[in-house]
């Protein structure tokens, strides 16, 4: 590897994370990367690109269980050879098994193509071969139980039903937001997984898993207290949220708020954020199509900033619309380049903000 920093970017999918847990067994700085099919793959790539750039380091591109269309795959290789001619030394490889990307897998050698192994045998199978490997002893067993239930094996019925419950364990948990806290979704997808192979052996291992799944979410949240999953969820993402206070503040004349991204339960989590942080007016979380809901604490009508924002409405600590032509982003700093012009050109149009006091009781 001659030290280089690899930068892996995964799928969303059991498969895509489980090529990731591979990897964790492996004694090389790693920095993962998720994302779904279509544009978000692009934007994803573009950021690896961003971070190589400033870090100057050594690197591998490694992608998996993703396919690159011919477009991508000719932006990606270019970008490669310009990073390589500014004497930054990159080495670029996509391990796949989606037949979708064969036009790619003909033209580039970096393009590695099996359609007869899911992503995740792939990626274990080179990783033995050409990575220092801690293998751990349960490692084989799970790859071929997401190999089973990846390429929808029924036969091997045994690795194919627990591997459904793995499945599930990762396409329904949804108490972390990818593209705000992509570091620590990707920690807790890695975490849970690793925590599931615990039951592999049991008898009923599938019925164990299932059983099991809400005490393994709730392990990863506790950090020393124990409570409701959701009350611990959301104390987690509080202090994620306050965590990127510097980045994610807003002003709208003259009131202080808070910006995040797909977050979704503002009821609770908004509340319990201005609560933990009274330094702040309000709260607005934008959804992936331009939804937004907001909170205040008897500071400001966020029913009339909802208004002059986008013709929304509710109440003076609660309220919602709809941002017409609202592009959605797959990094935050885009959503917030958006936002901040709707703010400057609101405020431009508007007066002050004005109400009776009383209306916020």
């Amino acid at each position: 590897m001659n030290n280089r920093i690899i930068h892996h970017l995964s799928h969303i999918d059991l498969d895509g994370y489980s090529c990731q847990l591979v990897l964790k067994y492996t004694p090389y700085v790693k920095h993962n990367y998720n994302a779904n099919y279509g544009p978000e793959v692009k934007s994803k790539l573009t950021i690896i690109l961003e971070n190589i750039r400033s870090a100057k380091s050594k690197a591998l591109i490694l992608i998996s269980d993703l396919n690159l269309t011919a477009d991508e795959s000719r932006w990606l290789s270019d970008e490669v050879a310009k990073l390589n001619s500014q004497k930054i030394d990159v080495s670029l490889k996509l391990l796949d098994h989606h037949g979708t990307g064969a036009e790619s897998a003909k033209k580039y050698d970096w393009y590695y193509l099996d359609v007869e192994r899911c992503a995740t045998k792939i990626v274990y199978d080179y990783a033995k071969e050409h990575f220092e490997f801690d293998e751990p002893a349960w490692m084989s067993k799970y790859v071929e139980i997401v190999n089973a239930v990846d390429l929808w094996k029924k036969e091997q019925h045994d690795n194919f039903e627990y591997g459904k419950v793995c499945m599930r364990l990762v396409n329904e948990t949804r108490e972390l937001n990818r593209i705000m806290f992509a570091n620590e979704d990707n920690e807790y997808k890695l975490t849970l997984l690793e925590a599931a192979v615990a039951y592999i052996d049991e008898e009923n291992a599938p019925i164990v898993l299932d059983e099991k799944i809400h005490l393994i979410k709730k392990n990863f949240f506790k950090r020393g207290k124990n409570d409701t999953l959701d009350n611990l969820a959301t104390d987690f993402v509080v202090a994620l949220l306050g965590a990127q206070r510097k980045t994610n503040t807003i002003y709208y004349k003259g009131y202080k708020g808070f910006l995040s991204y797909a977050v979704g339960n503002t009821s609770i989590v908004g509340n319990g954020f201005l609560v933990a942080y009274p330094e702040y007016d309000f709260i607005v979380d934008i959804s992936f199509k331009g939804a937004m809901s907001l909170r205040a604490d008897y500071k400001v009508s966020v029913a009339q900033i909802s208004k002059e924002w986008a013709n929304g409405g509710g109440h003076p600590n609660a309220a919602g619309g709809r941002i017409q032509g609202f592009k959605e982003q797959y990094r935050y700093d885009k959503v917030k380049q958006q936002i901040e012009y709707i703010i400057s050109d609101k405020e431009s149009v508007h007066g002050k903000l004005e109400w009776k006091k009383e209306d916020l009781v």
